[in-house]
């Protein structure tokens, strides 16, 4: 795991977080604020660097997209016009208009980041066309959600409200009586017109969100406590953390009881008790969470509440984090500290690295601590950045980091609007909302990035100057100051430096103090001067959490990826290992280059060059390599090549792969199932079906003979059940303790005429009478061997 400076002190119900290694540079004390805030994002403007770039691009994206388009739903379903037709992808499925809520913040974002008033004019724009589908309804209600009704149709989601209060209560983790994570879809609205208000005092969007939050308010107010658990088992987003901000913006307790009464009971009892249960939960599910939770603490005081996300945070952080900052694996959580079994093609959803930063800024307000910020910079530059392509402003979903994944862009066509194209679209649009802070007088930056500033507090102009992350130095200059005066100025120190760090005002050295991460220079300031810091930017390699001996390379900040070459040459060698005594002694520096180094003697097969990671949109890349010594690479060599060959082969014969028990494969492979659910056990996800049920799924084919390959779990009980494709019953299994204490796989040789001529078949698991079929664990199609029969 990342370092971090962070000791846990854990008791049954709270968090005590200590930052250690406290050594001064020099004599003297200094403390930092008891909490503190950002300075506005209106009051800061980057200057060049990737972030302005980010930036720039983003704001073409966002005016380039159709507002109207984005209301097709909302205008329709209130039984109004639309002016443009529905956007394609998830706008025209049925979790349709979360898109509209992350655009609404977007612009937001933008219009402080940049001062851009076209993004006002639209956000202004949608929020008069929300008021007048509301009114049309009558009833509070606003949405574009859809819900598919039995026979495919798919209808206004407002009918399954009434459901719900009636009981009526079908959840299966993401879809509601036929809707796809309706509340989450409403969180995301509700967010973007309280942002819409707080940015510039629009009325009319508090009203609307108002009138929103009472029709909800009346759903939940229908349901016991029982009912609204299983509701809660539905992704809600941070519904909660807008109830508790309508709160605060209204003055209303009443909105502020409903943020408490969103309580999901099985995820967060656990993290008020720091007990670490995450194993198995879809990580950005629970996110959102924890952040009204610090919402909700904010505004009541009561410690459970914040326990819970600090608990939270710590965790994920230090146990369930890959090396660029982001977390899960296919969406999920797995055990603490196996990141090292987990490096795959689906790490790190941008989403969940979007709502930690979020998380983060919530627990630094509290109490500001460097450590905090360490993970910020992390994620920001190494997963963030990463997740937006600069060239043709897609965004990605995963950020996979298993050698040799190209990353997936959406595309100019429009046609995504998956939730992290929503999330994407936030985080491009304010890259300057965290880099100047202040609590008591303090100035404090946490991150060097080039912008300038104005601090009200001072009557301050501020530049940062900087080439961070590829020069050691960063110029932090008082452009103005309104008078001269003494008040301390906080440089952030990142942990990875280990405390070697210069700092110097107007050119003279000065000894500052240290304290949580700070170097602190506290003295009488006049404009014009300069307080600079200097930190080593030395190569290091980090372990991943699971494996000692499973490392990265990182350059002070920056997560360094060997470059395999383009995304369209596909990688079908080994992985590369490291082998070698002295790993960083065999880097040496490319001349001319930032940030880029060669290798001499120490990868195998073949020396590589290393570049930032974050920068390879359009190159594969390996992170993570398996580290030897010379005579461990002897001994070992023919069995992890023997092993690497055996994946890349079912790799290179793979059509179609299945998981099963996940939100999104399953949507996007479309599972239909009657008294079926999804499984988890011993870190894998899985779905199984009772008597009477079944559960069924496409999956593609292409020319050839073809085998259908199933995964389980070796010590299941007796049960029997038939695997049907496109109807036609292709197998019969037993299962009865087959390979006690492992998973193992079931291959199923289908013959070529049930396939031939199709672009894709129907997979459906039967149980037999009184029996269950499965769990299953994963479905694969696969290409036959040469030389397997027909």
């Amino acid at each position: 795991m990342f370092a971090n400076r962070r000791d846990v002190l854990m008791g049954t119900t709270a968090v005590a977080l200590l930052s250690v290694g406290e050594q001064a540079f020099g004599k003297g004390a200094a403390t930092l604020p008891a909490s503190a805030k950002p300075l506005p994002l209106s009051a800061v403007r980057l200057r060049p660097s990737a972030y302005a770039t980010a930036v720039e691009v983003n704001r073409a994206y966002l005016l380039r997209l159709s507002a109207d388009r984005l209301l097709h739903n909302f205008m329709v379903y209130a039984g109004l016009p639309a002016k443009a037709p529905l956007y394609g992808g998830w706008e025209s499925d049925t979790i349709a208009g979360h898109t509209l809520g992350h655009y609404l913040t977007a612009l937001v974002l933008m219009h402080a980041q940049t001062g851009d008033a076209g993004c006002r004019t639209r956000a202004d724009y949608i929020v008069g066309e929300l008021a007048r589908a509301q009114a049309k309804r009558g009833t509070g209600y606003v949405g574009a959600l859809g819900r598919k009704r039995k026979d495919g149709t798919i209808v206004d989601g407002e009918e399954i409200f009434p459901e719900v209060m009636r009981g009526e209560i079908k959840s299966g983790g993401f879809d509601l009586n036929g809707s796809w994570s309706p509340l989450y879809t409403v969180h995301k609205l509700f967010a973007g017109l309280l942002d819409v208000h707080a940015a510039w005092g629009n009325t009319q969007a508090l009203t609307v969100a108002t009138g929103l939050a009472t029709y909800f308010a009346k759903v939940f107010a229908a349901l016991d406590d029982a009912q609204m658990q299983t509701l809660l088992g539905c992704e809600y987003g941070g519904l909660n953390e807008s109830y508790a901000e309508l709160s605060a913006r209204t003055g209303d307790k009443t909105w502020l009881a409903v943020a408490e009464q969103l309580y999901d009971r099985k995820m967060l009892d656990p993290m008020v008790a720091g007990e670490d249960r995450l194993a198995n939960f879809h990580a950005n599910t629970q996110v959102p969470k924890l952040i009204g939770l610090a919402r909700i603490h904010e505004l009541t005081g009561k410690q459970a509440p914040a326990n819970a996300a600090r608990f939270f945070w710590d965790t994920v952080t230090r146990h369930h984090s890959y090396v660029i900052g982001g977390n899960a694996d296919r969406e999920y959580f797995s055990g603490p500290d196996s990141i090292a079994n987990h490096i795959t093609e689906q790490t790190c959803e941008h989403c969940n690295s979007y709502n930690m930063l979020k998380l983060t800024q919530h627990l630094y307000g509290w109490q500001p601590d460097g450590a905090l910020f360490d993970y910020y910079e992390r994620a920001h530059l190494n997963h963030v950045m990463a997740a937006q392509n600069p060239k043709t402003a897609g965004f990605s979903y995963m950020t996979p980091l298993m050698t040799g994944t190209a990353r997936d862009y959406s595309t100019a066509k429009d046609d995504a609007f998956w939730c992290c194209v929503g999330s994407g679209m936030e985080s491009h649009a304010k890259h300057g909302e965290a880099i100047f802070w202040e609590g008591e007088g303090m100035l404090l930056v946490n991150l060097y990035i080039p912008a300038e500033a104005r601090w009200q507090a001072r009557g301050a102009a501020l530049t940062l100057d900087t080439r961070y992350p590829f020069e050691p130095e960063s110029r932090l200059t008082l452009t103005k100051l309104a008078k001269p005066g003494r008040f301390p100025i906080a440089l952030r120190v990142p942990g990875w430096a280990s405390g070697r760090a210069s700092v110097a005002v107007n050119g003279a050295p000065v000894e500052p103090v240290i304290a949580k991460g700070y170097a602190i220079v506290e003295r009488r300031w006049t404009a014009g001067d300069v307080v600079a810091i200097t930190v080593p930017l030395d190569l290091r390699l980090e372990s991943a959490p699971g494996d000692i001996d499973t490392v990265a390379v990182l350059r002070g900040p920056l997560v360094m990826a060997a470059d395999l070459g383009p995304k369209d040459a596909p990688w079908e060698q080994a992985d590369p290992a490291m082998v070698g005594a002295d790993l960083l002694a065999a880097f040496t520096p490319t001349v001319g280059t930032a940030a880029t180094y060669a290798t001499k003697g120490i990868i195998r097969p073949a020396d590589l060059s290393f570049v930032p990671f974050y920068s390879q949109y359009d190159r594969r890349s390996a992170v993570y390599f398996k580290r030897f010594g010379e005579a461990a690479w002897t001994t070992q060599e023919a069995a992890f090549l023997a092993e690497q060959a055996r994946l890349k082969d079912l790799a290179a014969r793979s059509v179609d792969v299945m998981h099963l028990g996940e939100m999104q494969p399953e949507r996007d492979h479309g599972l239909t199932s009657e008294i079926s659910y999804p499984e988890s056990y011993r870190g894998r996800n899985g779905r199984d079906a009772r008597s009477g049920g079944y559960f069924e799924f496409a999956m593609k084919t292409r020319p050839g003979p073809l085998v259908l390959q199933a995964t389980y779990w070796g010590d299941e009980r007796a049960r029997d059940f038939d695997i049907l494709v496109d109807t036609v019953k292709v197998a019969t299994q037993h299962l009865e303790a087959d390979q006690p204490g492992k998973f193992f796989d079931v291959e199923y040789p289908l013959p070529v005429a049930l396939t031939k001529g199709k672009t894709s078949v129907k997979i459906r698991f039967v149980p037999h009478d009184r029996s269950s079929a499965g769990p299953v664990f994963g479905v694969r199609m696969v290409v036959a061997k040469p030389g397997a029969a027909a």
